[in-house]
């Protein structure tokens, strides 16, 4: 019996009915041998952390674009941050946590550079629009290992690409773990980096929502995380306690009014959906300049499609770069 074969009885033997196990997997599109060490979903995992993709994470705006300093979140910081609440709930509840890990490091593969307002420019130029989540999986269908993809498990795709609120819901409780996890992450996070910026004073944040959560990202993760557990384990289902999701909800719809919308948050975003507008005209009238892989995607998919493959992308360092390059003059070196 190889050690595969041993994790995946110890699934059986640990994890709850409910779970999805390693090898009750739907498998791969294109079939591959098994890995004599690790399960399915330890692999994909493995193939996350190492791609592309996932590295480029790291010079990705969450929220606030170009800050001053090096506490704020970029998009890697924020995939580490779901995959830990994640993990825990998967843990707590049985769940496969190798399934839930993987996919909470996938799930955004696909976002534009300059955050949500980066997939806002290119959602409105592309004919066909544009979603981060969507974009995932072509990430992990097409783009990735030159155009041979991820080849990842049916479970570990179908939990990454469905964890937004405007996907389809996930079929696994492990998918549906990586959903809420992503939500408890980012509204947490989004408000330390807010009281980092001056935007925002704990002391704005409702008091019943403070009240019901806690002050502080600590008590406010641990409230919601315990929430989840303790319904979960009752209903059956991934959610929270009836309080506890008032108070969330609530805390939601404040952070979307009051930092999400906020002026001083926005204002470089007008300056970086312009950048990506030009770079787009520029790359369709320019397809030598983008990398073979995207030629060729032009060839098969249109020139549409290879040039939001390409710039959703790109790291904002990169997309400036580009831009500096094809947009403004250099000194002339005279010698």
């Amino acid at each position: 019996m190889t050690i595969r074969e041993q994790s995946e009885q110890l699934e059986h033997r640990c994890l709850s009915p409910r779970a999805a196990f390693a090898d009750q997997s739907r498998g791969r599109l294109q079939g591959e041998e098994e890995c004599p060490v690790r399960t399915c979903y330890q692999r994909d995992r493995d193939r996350v952390l190492h791609c592309n993709a996932f590295r480029r994470l790291k010079d990705k705006t969450q929220v606030f674009l170009a800050p001053v300093g090096d506490h704020y979140r970029t998009r890697l910081t924020h995939t580490l941050e779901v995959s830990q609440i994640a993990r825990t709930i998967s843990r707590a509840l049985g769940l496969n946590e190798d399934l839930t890990e993987a996919a909470a490091l996938a799930h955004d593969l696909g976002h534009s550079p300059f955050g949500h307002s980066g997939e806002a420019v290119l959602d409105s130029l592309a004919p066909g629009g544009f979603r981060h989540y969507l974009q995932t999986a072509r990430v992990i269908h097409i783009l990735e290992r030159d155009g041979k993809g991820l080849n990842l498990t049916w479970e570990v795709k179908n939990a990454a690409v469905c964890h937004s609120t405007r996907s389809a819901l996930p079929a696994t409780l492990e998918g549906k773990v990586v959903r809420l996890s992503d939500k408890i992450a980012y509204l947490n996070h989004d408000i330390e980096d807010a009281c980092r910026a001056g935007v925002l004073q704990e002391e704005e944040i409702p008091y019943d929502v403070r009240y019901a959560l806690g002050r502080g990202k600590s008590q406010r993760i641990t409230s919601l995380i315990q929430s989840v557990i303790a319904e979960s384990s009752a209903a059956g289902d991934i959610g929270m306690g009836a309080e506890i999701q008032e108070a969330f909800s609530k805390l939601r719809d404040f952070m979307f009014s009051e930092i999400y919308q906020n002026p001083r948050v926005k204002q470089q975003e007008d300056k970086a959906q312009e950048l990506l507008k030009q770079l787009y005209q520029y790359y369709l009238r320019h397809m030598e300049a983008m990398p073979e892989q995207y030629q060729a995607i032009a060839g098969r998919e249109g020139k549409t499609r290879a040039v939001c493959d390409y710039l959703s992308g790109m790291s904002d360092r990169f997309a400036l770069a580009a831009y500096e390059r094809y947009f403004l003059p250099k000194s002339w070196d005279i010698p």
